[in-house]
């Protein structure tokens, strides 16, 4: 009988463990782009805790924060060279908008997919 109980809870144990880890993959997953202007081109953050900047430097104020987020890409430009030694380093900036008309903000392009700089994405 208790090998049968140890086992049970073993299985559960498993089966719990499985089903968090099926979780967690699900919200891992960027959710698509909604209510930006259709005529940007859509970029996402893939970290956590970026800052959106005023303009493309540090010592600029920063005006939000987005981890794992889709954002509308305005234009690029190069502006303050960026450093972070678990990804890179990079002075390309985009210009970026949360949606059709918001205020206009900056990310380092180490922070968003699509490369040193994003095709599809103007200069500014």
């Amino acid at each position: 009988m208790k090998r049968l109980i140890r086992r049970s809870a073993t299985a559960l144990a498993v089966a719990a463990l499985a089903t968090g880890a099926l979780a967690t993959t699900a919200q891992a997953a960027p959710a698509t782009a909604n209510g930006g202007d259709p005529t940007l081109t859509d970029v996402y953050i893939w970290a956590t805790d970026v800052n959106l900047r005023a303009q493309p430097t540090t010592s600029s104020p920063v005006l939000a924060v987005r981890s794992k987020y889709w954002l509308d890409a305005v234009c690029q430009k190069q502006g303050q060279t960026i450093t972070d030694p678990a990804v890179g380093t990079n002075n390309w900036w985009t210009a970026v908008q949360e949606l059709s008309g918001s205020d206009i903000a900056y990310v380092n392009n180490l922070y968003l997919r699509g490369g040193q700089k994003i095709a599809g994405v103007p200069d500014c």
